[in-house]
């Protein structure tokens, strides 16, 4: 028989070795396992004698961190709004840690981005539930990313506050969801309750085939009898749409005395132009969706003369001092410069509306992640003062806000008018 060369035998040593040393490791780990060195078993607790603590029950700690969950649309149609929520929620996370956090506890808001579609919105749902154990989430920004989440937090039992418009988000109620932006129906009325007083009597829809378009619509349909409105062209678009001129031209063609558009995106500011070039010199209503410096800027010179309903935000400096939330808005609005170097919108007051009444809730149940309780003290919310309004919630209303959280704005020479 062949002898082994040297470095075969090397080889065959090296491999004894590595055999060896694993199966003294192994030995190590089970000696650990059964107690001797203290490796624990289902059963153990941690060093003050407690047990350990589950999956989603980190409020049994008090010095683990308070796992929020922000849905935003930081991507896509919808990031016009799910930006400044995000630098909201990031703001005040870092001013509530500076003050030592709720009950000592350090919060942590973990933001994913919806891309402005509901099946990612769902999928960071489940894993900011399902493996991040958040005792809560703010968001989503948009109507239809919503409500493509209700059956699952319902499910699951997680308290969600929604920062967009649909009044359908919580009508009917639902019993953990929550909202926070000024709704579609409201905004509606604001609308009518204008175009009543100034003697327009029949108008022209043109709205989105999204979540928000569909709903914003069914309130447009719902509302009209009730102050003598008729509608007598209904279109609709597509938020990639580039020519609303087709559209139009159709509304051009009827006795409509105005037209509103209901959408978000650059859709809006395109049915602007478009009604510019094409000569039509009625009044064009948008919704609060466009409320923002990216519809000026996209619609140009034909955004002048657009009025709509907005948040109280975009007119801080021409409200009466009486007003009941011009403080909260003034210490929004100057936070928010100094953080940024820009100016807020009532898009970024949604995330602060969310995150003020969540923690509040969360430091009323205790400084505890248990989410009932949090639901509970979220439905128990009275005259909180907010960006968006003063919220009034019950176990029948999850919304809270009422038309008088909105006011009518122009845009005049490119700049907001508060309509008196």
């Amino acid at each position: 028989m062949r002898r082994p060369s040297p470095q075969q035998e090397a080889t065959k040593i090296m491999d004894t070795i590595r055999r060896t040393a694993v199966a003294a490791v192994l030995i190590a780990m089970v000696v650990a396992c059964l107690g001797l060195v203290g490796c624990p078993g289902p059963e153990a607790t941690d060093d003050a004698g407690e047990e350990a603590v589950p999956p989603g029950a980190l409020g049994e700690m008090h010095d683990a961190e308070i796992k929020i969950g922000a849905l935003f649309a930081l991507t896509g149609k919808g990031s016009s709004l799910g930006e400044p929520e995000r630098d909201t929620a990031v703001m005040l996370e870092k001013q509530i840690n500076d003050a030592g956090g709720i009950d000592g506890r350090p919060v942590k808001v973990i933001v994913r981005d919806t891309k402005s579609l509901e099946d990612p919105a769902l999928n960071a749902a489940r894993e900011l539930v399902e493996k991040e154990n958040v005792v809560a989430i703010i968001g989503p920004s948009r109507s239809g990313t919503t409500m493509a989440l209700i059956d699952y937090v319902e499910r699951e039992g997680v308290p969600l506050i929604s920062c967009a418009a649909a009044r359908a988000i919580t009508d009917p109620v639902k019993e953990w969801v929550f909202q926070v932006a000024p709704g579609d129906r409201d905004a509606v009325h604001n609308i009518y309750t204008y175009m009543q007083n100034n003697g327009i009597s029949k108008i022209a829809t043109l709205t989105a085939s999204s979540g928000f378009g569909i709903e914003g619509l069914k309130q447009l349909e719902a509302q009209a009898p009730d102050f003598g409105i008729e509608i007598v062209a209904n279109e609709q678009f597509n938020d990639t749409d580039t020519d609303m001129t087709p559209q139009l031209t159709n509304i051009r063609g009827t006795d409509a005395q105005a037209v509103v558009c209901w959408g978000i995106g650059p859709a809006p500011a395109l049915v602007a132009k478009n009604m510019q070039q094409l000569g039509m010199d009625i009044p064009l209503f948008q919704s609060h969706g466009v409320a923002n410096e990216d519809f000026i800027k996209g619609a140009g010179e034909a955004a002048n003369g657009v009025i709509m309903p907005a948040a109280k935000l975009i007119v801080l400096d021409q409200l009466p001092e009486d007003d009941p939330q011009i403080e909260v808005l003034r210490e929004y609005h100057d936070m928010f410069v100094e953080e940024y170097g820009r100016e807020p919108d009532h898009y970024g007051g949604h995330g602060w509306d969310a995150m003020h009444i969540l923690t509040g809730a969360i430091e009323r149940a205790g400084g505890g992640a248990e989410r009932a309780k949090i639901r509970e003290e979220i439905e128990a919310v009275d005259n909180y003062v907010g960006v968006a309004g003063v919220f009034d919630y019950s176990a029948d209303d999850h919304y809270g806000l009422s038309p008088e959280a909105f006011v009518m704005v122009q845009i005049q020479d490119g700049e907001w008018t508060l309509v008196e």
